[in-house]
Parts: structure tokens; C-alpha cells; sequence
């Protein structure tokens, strides 16, 4: 059975950092704010908050077999199933993002998801056709990090593989360098914009796809 659309677009955006103060947070507010000023639905799932389990059990593995999906995974595929977009925030810690997310990756997000199926690129998983954005930060800046080859890597994993593997419409990533404890206002006001920018965009392009798609209902029914 096919799911059908919500009556407007939704975000689905994922929290991964403890500290719910952090500048992580700001960004997840900030993002939230300007999808609610835009007229879209929003979700928000703030991993650390939610006591989110990230060790991949057994029977989860995905096999020929079949899977056996936990309570909690499939609570959550309920609850996030059927956005129009996924959008991740988190810093970066030691060149990779908490492994908390990675786990949110392994359950949630690629559940079901077989090696077979990412090779012929024919999953069905949560992330299919849908679009993701991820937001990720780090105390250095992102100079010292393309010196390191870090950004690069970060952008092939989640804007190319996942693209791929979870045969996703589209994937981008927005990288915010240099914070830092005692970080000025000006500092954070220019960051926290560049996400509301980058949000209104992903609205505008998600209104798009939405008015894109009606087209031809309208027309088929003479309107």
C-alpha cells in the first residue's frame, strides 16, 4: 500500500548532541522556527533526550532471512515514516558524528535496508525518494578541516553513499566551523542565518515538488 502525503510538507529533523543548551540546539530551533514561518510541519527527535538506544541488535540485522524489528525501532519508523525530508544535526567529534546518530542510522533510517539492495539500489526504507539534509558542526574551521580531508569525506558519506544506498531524491550538506566555548553573538546570529537560509531554500524547493505534483491532478479535473 502506498503512503499517502501529508497535507503539507514535512521535516523530520534529528538532534543528536546531550547538551540541550548546545549550539546544536540553537540550529535545531532556528531551522524549526523558519519551517513553522513557512507554513510546513515539522518533527523534531532529540536522540540523547529521548534515551535513544543506538546498539544494533541481532535479529535487526538486515539478512535473506528476514528481520525482527525491536518495539522501540518500529515506534520510531512509525512516527518519522512518510517526511518529505530528514534533516540531522550534530557536531562533529573526532572526525565523525556522535555514535549515537550513527545508531539512529543503523535501526531507524536503514532498517530493513540488505548490502544487496544498496548495491542494485532498490531499498524501500524510510529514506526512499525522500530528500535529507545534514547539519554538522565542529570547533575547528572548516579550512583546517579540508587540510584534513574531513569535509570531503563527511559530504562522499552522506551526500553521495547514503544518496545512493537509500535511493534518496537529493542529499546536501551544511558544515559549521569554529565553535568554540565564549563564541561571540555576531557569531552565532551569522550561523544560526546561514541555517535559516538554508531552510527557507529546502521549504521553497519542497513547496515546488508539492505544487509540481498537483499539477496535473488540476489539469486532469479541469481546474
Amino acid at each position: 500500500m502506498s503512503e499517502q502525503p501529508h497535507a503539507r510538507p514535512r521535516h523530520v529533523v534529528v538532534l543528536a548532541h546531550p547538551d540541550p543548551k548546545s549550539f546544536n540546539a540553537s540550529v535545531v530551533k532556528s531551522y524549526c522556527d523558519t519551517v513553522s514561518e513557512c507554513g510546513q510541519d515539522v518533527v523534531v527527535r532529540d536522540l540523547y533526550a529521548m534515551g535513544f538506544d543506538p546498539v544494533l541488535k541481532d535479529e535487526e540485522r538486515p539478512r535473506v532471512s528476514g528481520i525482527v524489528l525491536s518495539a522501540d525501532v518500529q515506534a520510531e519508523i512509525d512516527t518519522i515514516r512518510g517526511a518529505d525530508i530528514y534533516t540531522l544535526v550534530y557536531p562533529i567529534w573526532f572526525a565523525m558524528p556522535p555514535a549515537i546518530m550513527k545508531g539512529y542510522i543503523d535501526r531507524v533510517l536503514g532498517a530493513g535496508v540488505t548490502a544487496r539492495e544498496i548495491q542494485d539500489r532498490t531499498s524501500e526504507g524510510v529514506l526512499h525518494g525522500r530528500h535529507m539534509l545534514n547539519i554538522s558542526s565542529s570547533g575547528t574551521r572548516e579550512a583546517w578541516l579540508d587540510e584534513q580531508g574531513q569535509v570531503e569525506s563527511l559530504r562522499s558519506l552522506t551526500s553521495h553513499y547514503l544518496l545512493n544506498a537509500f535511493g534518496m531524491k537529493s542529499s546536501e550538506h551544511l558544515h559549521l566551523g569554529g565553535v568554540v566555548e565564549g563564541f561571540s553573538k555576531r557569531f552565532v546570529d551569522q550561523a544560526l542565518y546561514e541555517v535559516y537560509e538554508r531552510a527557507r531554500k529546502v521549504c521553497a524547493m519542497l513547496a515546488a515538488e508539492r505544487h509540481a505534483a498537483s499539477a496535473p491532478l488540476s489539469v486532469a479535473n479541469g481546474s
